[in-house]
């Protein structure tokens, strides 16, 4: 790996109302090499890259590229400066066409005519892609594109405009396995051509099969730089947290209970074929699969965001007709959507309005809404989930990614919710999150609730669950007991297309 450096930022600082988000960061980019931004949400990566991408800027210090002084006031003159940043909600028009994203803001234009040529576009791009081995038709319309493909769009843009720093914002994040070889693929030749990526991501296993170096950050301050070879993932966690996580993630098997929930042969169209399980009362249960496997839209049907073609739905041995949320939420079925922004929260709402609003009539006075009865609510649930905040009136935006997640569970506890569906619960939050959210999962198994966990993590899914059931092309493939002899190995296959009932 060459040990150029590219790009040096030097005592930033950035400050917001009530916050010092940056203190003095150091941080500097080799050519060709993976630099892996580490730390805990809140702890300032996100305000660094937006430094750098010009979204935000610095209060003071110096940011340096190829040893002279620049200043990123915006992202015109980031991407001038040949700097790239890949977000998690990704900048792609769903649509226009594959071709028209790439060369968005720098298209072609025939100068005879002055006019756009989409042909010599398509032609580039269709050329990048090969370069990148990869097989994507230029002229399909982004919204027909899965998340993977978009990523891999993104990553075209930056190579046709020649941007020599990457910045990837949790590119593994909503993506399968095998997407995400086929990613590390193209960053291991982008590394091979020079150009140098700074990678963030909280999945701290995939770290070693891509980085190089990993700056870690916590509170706002650069901790330390180490090489990925030469440190261990409890190691990292200690930078990170700053201190040595309990092991609170081990399912507990004392509490289950009889059935609580049985699923008889639900199906929709293709997409979820013939599905039957069980829920025992103190249970978690994990629902393993590829992306686009049907577990996502199994949880759907079963809190009646969408409507079944067949099956039924049996709660304590009786059959219940759930054709929408709110016949779910009356029958004690609670919905932790895998885009908690778009499906669980008001994000311009606080934190005590999030938590009342699907149980209002708890928090009234006849007609009316008792705002003493819902800040004692707030208070309360705020208390018992440790969400972390100064107000209960905070605007839940403002909130970690683990809080806002906290918050919905606050909700739906309101409700006295016994079955909880928890569809990738710990996507996009850190370390020190996910062992707040698996604790507050066996608290909730222990007073009698039954969870519903889906996670793309598989060392998540082996770790929480006491029973694993795995989908494939909206079918059952599987299910194992988690006796403690469960393996990735045993899942992928099943995963991958194998069908068969092992427990």
């Amino acid at each position: 790996m060459d040990h150029e450096v590219i790009l040096r930022m030097q005592n930033i600082n950035k400050a917001f109302p009530g916050v010092q988000a940056l203190n003095d960061i150091n941080f500097e980019l080799r050519k060709g090499e993976v630099h892996c931004l580490l730390g805990e949400n809140g702890a300032g990566k996100s305000t660094l890259i937006k430094i750098m991408s010009g979204a935000h800027q610095k209060d003071s210090g110096i940011v340096l590229l190829h040893g002279k002084e620049v200043d990123i006031k915006d992202a015109h003159i980031s991407r001038d400066l040949g700097i790239s940043t890949i977000y998690q909600e990704m900048s792609l028009i769903p649509g226009m066409s594959v071709a028209e994203n790439i060369f968005l803001g720098e298209e072609i234009v025939k100068a005879s005519f002055n006019i756009v040529d989409k042909e010599k576009m398509e032609k580039q791009a269709k050329e990048i892609f090969r370069e990148m081995n990869i097989d994507i038709n230029p002229k399909s319309l982004v919204k027909e594109m899965s998340t993977a493909q978009q990523q891999m769009i993104e990553i075209a843009r930056s190579l046709v405009k020649k941007r020599q720093i990457i910045i990837m914002d949790e590119p593994t994040s909503s993506i399968s396995d095998k997407d995400t070889h086929e990613l590390f693929r193209i960053i291991r030749k982008l590394k091979s051509q020079g150009v140098a990526i700074i990678y963030i991501s909280h999945r701290l296993q995939e770290l070693s099969e891509i980085v190089d170096r990993i700056t870690v950050m916590r509170d706002g301050q650069d901790i330390g730089t180490v090489n990925m070879k030469d440190v261990t993932i409890d190691q990292l966690i200690a930078m990170m947290v700053g201190r040595t996580l309990e092991k609170t993630d081990k399912p507990v098997r004392d509490h289950i209970g009889e059935v609580l929930l049985e699923v008889k042969n639900i199906s929709w169209g293709n997409i979820v074929q013939n599905a039957s399980f069980i829920l025992r009362k103190g249970e978690i249960l994990g629902f393993a699969g590829l992306v686009g496997a049907g577990r996502s839209e199994l949880m759907r049907l079963l809190f009646g965001a969408e409507k079944m073609d067949a099956g039924r739905i049996l709660l304590h041995g009786v059959q219940v007709e759930i054709h929408s949320p709110m016949q779910a939420i009356a029958h004690g079925i609670g919905y932790l959507s895998e885009d908690r922004k778009r499906d669980g929260l008001v994000l311009g709402m606080g934190i005590d309005q999030n938590i009342t609003m699907a149980n209002l009539p708890k928090v009234c006075n006849g007609f009316f809404l008792s705002r003493k009865k819902e800040e004692l609510e707030a208070k309360n649930s705020v208390q018992a989930l440790n969400v972390a905040t100064n107000s209960i009136h905070k605007l839940v935006k403002f909130l970690s990614g683990g809080n806002q997640q906290k918050v919905i569970i606050g909700k739906w506890l309101l409700t006295d919710c016994q079955v909880l569906i928890f569809d990738e619960p710990t996507r996009g939050i850190d370390v020190g999150a996910r062992a707040e959210i698996y604790k507050l999962m066996n608290g909730l198994v222990q007073l009698g609730k039954s969870i519903i966990m889906v996670s793309s993590d598989l060392p998540e899914i082996i770790r929480a669950s006491n029973r694993v059931i795995i989908m494939n092309q909206g079918r059952i493939a599987g299910e194992f007991e988690n006796d403690g002899t469960i393996t990735q190995e045993g899942i992928m296959p099943l995963m991958l297309g194998g069908v068969g009932n092992v427990s």
